[in-house]
């Protein structure tokens, strides 16, 4: 008999798609499709090396509860490898965030504190605070951190960067990937850059987000900090996990164009995927003059759209964001 021993062995080997009608270069464009991890989303890879690798130190110990401020995605793979090892969970999230996102963590039977979304991350309602608060306050639990956690990135470098590598045959020359925390581009850029120095790797920023005018200044400018609807990307700080010296360049993408590509992605080529999915193929669509026919390149597929139902796929929210 075939069968595995629990969900959490089934995290990885995604697979590559060929994109047809949304972009626009003759390269050769894969969608490394993340919604196939069991909590749909690749931050399943991540979540379960950040407990494995705390377990093993002694950070995180038996009964434990396991806090972390998310956005959604993080928090679902943290909870599906807490229901198999036993700890309970406490999610600290903005309040601009999904309610899919949410209500999908209540059912995995989290816990789910919710923040304002407009205050400074020095602020003590930010849910950076409200998290390391939560911390002192509870007994034998353990902040994840996935922004400054080197687990995070080092949990691409060992499964996401070799499976892109095996998959394209070692023929992939671009990657491009939407950034938030940075595990994901910093690990996988890390392993696809000793294969070959050459692999270009772009990171996909949003507006009111500080990443490309520091990638490109070395300045970490407050007035680019604003508030944004798109979810999944960029950052009003540094995470640690952002390794800038692995990215090429960053692009940034409107909230709008993020949003329409999103909805074109599921209607044209049938795969329901999320914000940070809609603006990466928005923004390699952006850089496409830097693409000949030879190029292979890969895109993270982040998340679900399921997660965003109530917005990006809901008639009546584009309307009142005025994006339709």
């Amino acid at each position: 008999m075939k069968y595995y021993n629990n969900i959490l062995e089934t995290i990885g080997n995604t697979p590559l798609v060929k994109l047809n009608r949304t972009v626009e270069t003759d390269a050769l464009v894969l969608a490394k499709v993340e919604t196939f991890n069991p909590g749909h989303s690749i931050k399943d890879r991540m979540a379960l090396k950040m407990i494995e690798d705390a377990e093993l130190d002694g950070r995180l110990r038996v009964g434990g509860t396991i806090i972390e401020g998310t956005s959604g995605n993080t928090g679902m793979g943290l909870a599906l490898a807490a229901i198999q090892k036993g700890y309970k969970c406490i999610f600290v999230m903005a309040d601009k965030q999904s309610k899919e996102k949410m209500d999908i963590l209540r059912a995995v039977g989290a816990e789910v504190v919710v923040c304002p979304t407009d205050v400074p991350p020095e602020s003590k309602e930010s849910y950076y605070s409200v998290a390391k608060r939560l911390t002192k306050e509870t007994p034998n639990s353990w902040y994840v951190n996935q922004y400054d956690n080197p687990s995070n990135a080092k949990a691409h470098y060992e499964s996401t960067g070799p499976e892109i590598w095996e998959q394209t045959e070692g023929k992939i020359t671009h990657l491009v990937v939407g950034v938030g925390t940075g595990g994901t581009i910093s690990g996988t850029a890390k392993y696809l850059k000793e294969q070959n120095p050459n692999v270009k790797i772009w990171g996909i920023d949003t507006y009111g987000s500080v990443f490309k005018k520091y990638h490109e200044t070395g300045e970490f400018d407050k007035s680019e900090i604003y508030n944004y609807i798109t979810e999944g990307i960029g950052e009003d700080i540094l995470p640690e996990n952002v390794d800038f010296d692995m990215i090429d360049l960053f692009e940034k993408v409107t909230d709008k164009d993020g949003a329409i590509m999103a909805r074109r992605l599921s209607r044209e080529e049938g795969i329901m995927v999320g914000y940070s999915a809609g603006s990466a193929i928005q923004g390699l669509n952006q850089l496409k003059t830097k693409l000949t026919k030879d190029d292979v390149v890969v895109v993270i597929f982040h998340d679900h759209g399921t997660r965003y139902v109530g917005k990006l796929f809901n008639d009546e929210w584009m309307k009142e964001m005025k994006f339709m």
